[in-house]
């Protein structure tokens, strides 16, 4: 089976930092572009970051560039997100997913394939 899970979310005070793993099973990682999106209630879901299949190229979103890093490990089948300097607006549900073909724009949900369940970052001030 296709499976992503999240892990690393919770709690913290504005200014501090998280990290967020995905771990991926059941599909050839190594050929998947990955990214990060987060949805908070009542918004539409958000692409935060995006790593190639190869860990060559990054995107950021214009509301985290320079305080966030996607980074992946193929041999772990893991990618991560490093999140520093959070604010309450970066309170969200954070999703991985993976897109093995390429389709639409990197921030686009409906281009990937597979999703994890998400695990919720809440940073309070």
């Amino acid at each position: 089976q296709v499976q992503l899970m999240e892990s690393g979310g919770g709690s913290v005070q504005a200014g501090g930092s998280l990290r967020l793993s995905c771990a991926a099973s059941g599909f050839s990682f190594n050929t998947a572009a990955m990214s990060w999106f987060r949805q908070a209630p009542g918004n539409e879901r958000e692409g935060v970051a995006y790593i190639s299949f190869s860990g060559y190229t990054t995107v950021y979103s214009d509301s985290v560039r320079g305080r966030a890093t996607i980074s992946r490990d193929n041999a772990k089948n893991t990618v991560y997100l490093q999140l520093s300097s959070l604010a309450p607006d970066d309170t969200a549900m954070y999703y991985c997913a993976s897109r093995v073909t390429g389709s639409g724009t990197w921030d686009s949900p409906s281009g990937y394939d597979y999703w994890g369940q998400g695990t919720q970052v809440t940073v309070s001030s």
